[in-house]
């Protein structure tokens, strides 16, 4: 069999779809059964060599080494996640975009914020989620405003441009639909928002990369959890850059910005330069991971 390098683009059933570099044809593989023995699970976004037995099938005999491996999406090798947060229907949901940007920056991921359904706000709604975006801004990180009749398509196609992007948030809050508009030809399935239940009904049923402006982009199944597998106290404060970046001005080394004396950290809350709702859900995470940890033994 012939010996090809490709990358995993789709995975339902146990069956891989595999794009090949080369030739640019997509091939139904599976992989080595010596993988199961191994604890080897390819997933979506492996660069993999594989066997071709025809035009169509092949196996895949080795899964190259993982930049970044994520558990939800269930996803590697990602350089760019597009986060999508409406600020209404649902409700902007802060506790979760920080959640996603710990996990996002833990994993070397560059974050790209957009803010949907903005026309759903009046004026001071408005000015008040503003003022949130500002600050995220604020931070470095890249950040949008748009709504499904308004985006400059240009803007998010150069993001992508060369790229393997992941575009994740809640369910209901316009991703399916923002790629539509971007480039309608994906014709991917959306749903309107449950009223009983305030949240999306899930239209994206599995994770599949889809090729747009040289690049790829995966439409992920909306979620309202994220979990912290690998992550310890140290790796939480450093995710969160504002405070890794204040944090040398704490009184002690490793300070985790909890009940420490003199730190840098709760001053800067208290002087408002930290975003409260920032440092509060920082507070709920790491119980959250202390409170794995603990389980653990």
């Amino acid at each position: 069999m012939q010996s090809k390098q490709g990358l995993i683009i789709k995975l339902i059933g146990g069956q891989y779809s595999v794009f090949d570099y080369e030739s640019h044809l997509t091939y139904v593989c599976k992989p080595r059964g010596v993988f199961r023995h191994k604890d080897v699970n390819p997933k979506v976004g492996d660069h993999v060599v594989f066997e071709a037995a025809d035009q169509k099938h092949g196996t895949i005999v080795e899964v190259g080494p993982r930049r970044n491996d994520l558990v939800r999406p269930y996803i590697a090798n990602v350089d760019k996640a597009i986060l999508v947060f409406s600020v209404k229907k649902p409700e902007l949901n802060l506790n979760l975009l920080d959640r996603f940007l710990a996990l996002i920056e833990f994993n070397n991921i560059e974050p790209i914020l957009i803010f949907s359904k903005m026309d759903l706000l009046d004026k001071l709604s408005h000015d008040e989620v503003v003022g949130y975006t500002n600050y995220y801004q604020n931070l470095g990180y890249i950040t949008y405003h748009t709504s499904v009749y308004s985006m400059d398509k240009s803007i998010l196609l150069n993001e992508i441009k060369g790229k393997v992007c992941v575009i994740s948030g809640q369910s209901g809050v316009g991703k399916s639909s923002l790629l539509n508009a971007i480039d309608p030809n994906l014709n991917l399935k959306t749903d309107e928002i449950s009223e009983a239940l305030n949240r999306g009904k899930h239209t994206t049923r599995h994770v599949e990369l889809i090729p747009l402006n040289d690049g790829w982009i995966a439409d992920t199944p909306g979620f309202g959890l994220l979990e912290f597998h690998d992550m310890n106290e140290i790796d939480l404060a450093h995710s969160f850059k504002e405070f890794f970046e204040k944090s040398d001005k704490c009184k002690f080394n490793g300070c985790l910005h909890d009940k420490e004396p003199n730190c840098a950290i709760k001053k800067a809350v208290a002087t408002k330069e930290i975003m409260l709702s920032r440092y509060e859900n920082y507070i709920s995470l790491l119980n959250e991971i202390r409170e794995k940890n603990k389980n653990k033994y």
